[in-house]
């Protein structure tokens, strides 16, 4: 677990492996040297010693803690920084923090897992969770969506996702040559005439805030009611207490409270999606 004396202060772990998904994006396993459990949708802030830190939800089963996957974005100067990081590197790493995913709330329901761009991260430790207990769920439909081919990842993984019983997986791009063969438009529109019993159905959602939006808006129009949508949001997360007051939606604090958020509890405050 994370220091109990210092929740400040981070334990150290090291680079194992690094793998590249998109030219912008590449997977960090790294080997804490104390195990951390985690629940899927905790996040964790990642410490570059001299340059700062930066909250990443472990891409990487909660049933598999020896290794951590964290998948990264370069987007800033802590997340450059933790590209040009090669294995032998070191890193510090305080968490787990937040309340993760509500895995007991989707039990017996079909869950609709929607996924934009790198904001499959996040998700891909709940959808290990659930491939690992298939039989307690309905039905898994992952929708996923990026902007090209290229910025797709673990594409490696689509074909033993699509395989496992139970799962149906559909990914979109919002454009690309005539060599995609796959479907072409923002991810909303694989939602049209979904094939799931809605009232059935809790639907989690992760990725950039424009997205979140725009999913929560078309969910709600085809049937889902606030209290099923789950929205994985992790935006301004800096202390990981609570404390620093940056990432509130009106009373609530994504880093306490979530970050993954039941859209009813947070649908009429102003800054619900950062805007």
């Amino acid at each position: 677990m994370s220091n109990s004396q210092n929740p400040y202060a981070p334990l150290n772990g090291i680079v194992e492996q690094v793998i590249v998904e998109t030219p912008t994006i590449k997977t960090l396993m790294v080997r804490p040297d104390t195990q951390i459990p985690f629940r899927a949708g905790q996040f964790m802030q990642l410490t570059v010693p001299g340059v700062g830190e930066a909250p990443f939800t472990p891409s990487s089963s909660p049933n598999r803690v020896e290794l951590l996957d964290f998948t990264i974005l370069d987007t800033g100067t802590v997340t450059h920084k933790l590209h040009n990081l090669n294995k032998g590197d070191r890193v510090g790493l305080r968490g787990p923090f937040g309340k993760g995913y509500p895995v007991d709330k989707l039990k017996g329901k079909e869950v609709l897992v929607v996924g934009g761009g790198v904001g499959l991260a996040p998700l891909r430790s709940l959808l290990y969770v659930l491939f690992d207990e298939i039989a307690q769920f309905k039905r898994v439909s992952i929708k996923y969506g990026a902007r090209s081919p290229q910025d797709l990842v673990y594409k490696n993984s689509f074909e033993k996702w699509s395989s496992i019983d139970n799962v149906d997986f559909t990914v979109t791009v919002d454009g690309a040559g005539p060599e995609w063969k796959g479907n072409t438009g923002v991810v909303t529109t694989i939602l049209d005439n979904i094939d799931i019993k809605i009232s059935d159905s809790i639907a989690v959602v992760c990725g950039p805030e424009i997205m979140l939006k725009f999913v929560t808006l078309k969910l709600i129009d085809i049937g889902y009611k606030a209290e099923q949508i789950y929205l994985s949001m992790n935006r301004r997360m800096s202390c990981g207490t609570g404390k620093c007051g940056r990432c509130n939606i009106g009373p609530y604090y994504l880093c306490k409270d979530g970050p993954d958020m039941n859209y009813a509890l947070i649908k009429d405050y102003p800054n619900v999606f950062g805007m």
